[in-house]
């Protein structure tokens, strides 16, 4: 049981990793090129994130037959948009009120929020019964 856990911690681990590349990516189009209020790119690109995530963690890490795809996905949105809330305040206890650089306050909101997405998806959208 632990070794199978911890082989879908690390796949969601490195289907997180792709997110990031996805979410950093429109963060920084929409801040950097398109002047969008960093609050409303971070928002963005954390969703299209959640939108890639959700498919290759179907398919790869939970290995989800479920065919109820989208009460499923809605599970996902849902333990991710609470993510996106916890992400968004320690961006913002870090940024505003500490004085970290954004882009290093977004990297530890993004590794302390992946425990709290992991936890949320393994026992909430892709619970099995066990």
């Amino acid at each position: 049981m632990k070794s199978e856990l911890l082989r879908k911690f690390i796949k969601f681990g490195l289907v997180g990793a792709s997110g990031v590349f996805v979410d950093f990516g429109v963060t920084g189009l929409l801040r950097e090129v398109l002047g969008a209020n960093q609050y409303v790119a971070n928002s963005t690109g954390f969703l299209c994130a959640v939108v890639s995530n959700y498919a290759l963690n179907r398919a790869w890490t939970f290995r989800s037959r479920d065919p109820r795809v989208a009460a499923q996905f809605s599970k996902f949105l849902i333990a991710s948009l609470l993510g996106l809330g916890l992400n968004n305040t320690i961006i913002y206890l870090l940024h505003e009120r500490a004085g970290v650089g954004f882009y290093v306050a977004k990297i530890i909101a993004t590794g302390l929020v992946m425990l709290w997405n992991f936890w949320a998806n393994y026992t909430f959208t892709f619970q099995q019964k066990r």
